[in-house]
């Protein structure tokens, strides 16, 4: 991605964020092309899918989808790339409200009553300005009907970024970073933990391992995009 287009879709909301082209007036965010175009996987209507197989022998989720398929170079990685760091939150809500439409038609997503994403460190959290899974969140809440909690989990201390870290040192990274508050919230519930790219599955392990202290709790995973060899 070039400084231009990064330039022009911060100046310019009004083109596709995955392409650049022109939207016409009923379009939002992306083009009907992109829409249409755009690599989905798919698994939120297979119990036994790809991203489900990263949590096998390592803990328990009752399901996990992602939204679309994450290549380097591709249209998905240029909508991550603006979501996370150049201020484009729409994109994170617009893709929630879409695959959360998916998602509540689900036989294996339908029972979820709490939508958590996956917190930032308040450092992190204070210079991006926003947590890019927390607007993915509130798209799915907008179009599943479902509350974000983002209060109970939360980090302890801030990490390295996890690119081009290995499997075994990005667990190394994330191991018991993250703690709960008021956890008696989420008794029993059915939580839809989000993050926006998975990729080994570490980060989201580690929430995972936090938040299985609570009594009764299932866990379900759901992201915008997944890369997987």
């Amino acid at each position: 991605m070039s400084l231009l287009d990064d330039f022009v879709s911060l100046i310019y909301p009004n083109i596709c964020a995955a392409c650049g082209n022109s939207l016409f007036k009923h379009e939002e965010v992306l083009c009907n092309f992109c829409e249409f175009h755009l690599p989905q996987t798919n698994f939120h209507m297979e119990e036994d899918n790809p991203v489900s197989r990263i949590f096998w022998g390592r803990t328990e989720v009752e399901s996990a989808a992602s939204y679309f398929h994450f290549n380097k170079g591709s249209k998905v990685q240029r909508l991550i790339h603006l979501l996370k760091y150049k201020g484009r939150r729409d994109i994170g809500i617009y893709l929630g409200r879409q695959y959360g439409a998916f998602l509540k038609n689900s036989p294996f997503f339908s029972t979820v009553e709490v939508i958590m994403p996956v917190p930032l460190h308040w450092k992190k959290l204070r210079k991006r300005g926003y947590n890019q899974s927390e607007q993915f969140a509130v798209g799915l809440s907008i179009s599943m009907k479902i509350p974000v909690n983002t209060l109970t989990l939360y980090r302890k201390r801030a990490t390295e970024t996890q690119t081009k870290k290995s499997r075994f040192k990005r667990w190394e990274n994330v191991a018991e970073i993250f703690a709960l508050k008021n956890p008696e919230k989420l008794n029993g519930r059915h939580v839809l933990l989000v993050d926006d790219v998975i990729t080994t599955g570490a980060t989201l392990e580690a929430c995972i391992l936090a938040l299985h202290a609570v009594p009764g709790i299932r866990i379900s995973v759901a992201s915008i995009a997944a890369a997987m060899s």
